[in-house]
């Protein structure tokens, strides 16, 4: 069996970032490697204009949109890559954690480099993450260290010394959320109240301006969350939803504990009881945050103007 690897490559400039980045790209194309490149946009114009007729070869996507979320990357993203393929392995390059990225996405940005390392293990994947050092802080150079096995840095590939393993790197970044706003509506629900929350959220999300297809999206979203408060939360929770600068924000709150962090990051499979709900939220919100304590759990999400950080 191919052997999965996840390096973290930090790169300093252009330069450094195509000297690592184009054979990689080319020797898994020259082996018959299925490759994707899910990588913000200016890089992935630059890659191309390096590639040549070869990018042709490559599935491009651009991460900033793709990866708008973190908790989308793996099951929008680098399975649903991974899956189609028959070959023995894949190559993927992408870029998770750029310049920019907000200290609210980060934590669930970390969370989810060190998941990568549970979602494919045992699979012939071949993920490369690239950091920028030049740019990045160094605290966030040191996560970089820690989700990866392996880091490549000056064309040299070295074992990671930092690298702690990814299920207790990923409890490290269950953080509490910051709170509320005070003005936030607040609406207690259990089974019979799951029809008025998504008639509220619905009202909110079209008062506060979002497309119709985001207002759909948002309903969809709350609906998975409190249902999943009801069913498996203790039968009843809280919704609280907000207003931040043209985003819309909802929380939902339970007594529940989500033990298991890859819910939501990887497909339960047609035989599992249950599963898709968190996922189907990854992949229809900007930012999902959650936080899960033995007394319960809290899930925010954010949806939101295109290319508006939250």
């Amino acid at each position: 069996m191919v052997d999965f690897v996840h390096e973290a490559l930090l790169y300093r400039d252009d330069e450094q970032y195509l000297a690592s980045t184009v054979p990689f790209v080319c020797e898994g194309l020259a082996a018959g490697e299925p490759v994707l490149v899910a990588v913000p946009q200016e890089r992935i114009d630059l890659l191309r204009s390096a590639l040549g007729p070869a990018a042709d070869r490559v599935e491009f996507l651009d991460m900033r949109r793709v990866g708008r979320n973190p908790g989308r990357i793996i099951p929008g993203v680098l399975t649903a890559f991974a899956d189609t393929s028959s070959a023995s392995r894949v190559r993927i390059l992408d870029e998770p954690i750029w310049p920019g990225r907000t200290a609210l996405e980060y934590p669930a940005c970390v969370q989810h480099e060190a998941l990568v390392n549970v979602a494919f293990e045992g699979r012939g994947t071949w993920v490369l993450c690239a950091y920028d050092s030049g740019t990045l802080t160094p605290d966030v150079l040191r996560d970089a260290e820690a989700t990866h096995p392996v880091v490549v840095e000056d064309d040299r590939r070295r074992s990671s010394t930092g690298y702690r393993e990814p299920l207790l790197t990923s409890e490290e970044f269950n953080r509490p959320l910051p709170p509320p706003p005070e003005d936030a509506i607040t609406r207690r629900f259990d089974l019979d109240e799951l029809s008025s929350v998504r008639r509220l959220v619905a009202e909110f999300g079209t008062d506060t301006g979002l497309t119709p297809d985001q207002v759909e999206d948002l309903v969809l979203a709350v609906n998975e969350l409190t249902t999943n408060s009801v069913v498996h939360g203790g039968g009843v929770g809280t919704l609280l939803i907000w207003r931040e600068s043209g985003i819309v924000v909802c929380e939902v709150r339970d007594s529940g504990r989500l033990a298991n962090p890859m819910v939501g990051r990887r497909n339960p499979g047609a035989s599992a009881n249950g599963g898709y709900g968190v996922m189907l939220v990854n992949l229809l919100c900007d930012l999902v945050r959650v936080h899960t304590q033995d007394n319960g759990t809290t899930i925010r999400v954010w949806v939101g103007p295109p290319g508006q950080p939250v």
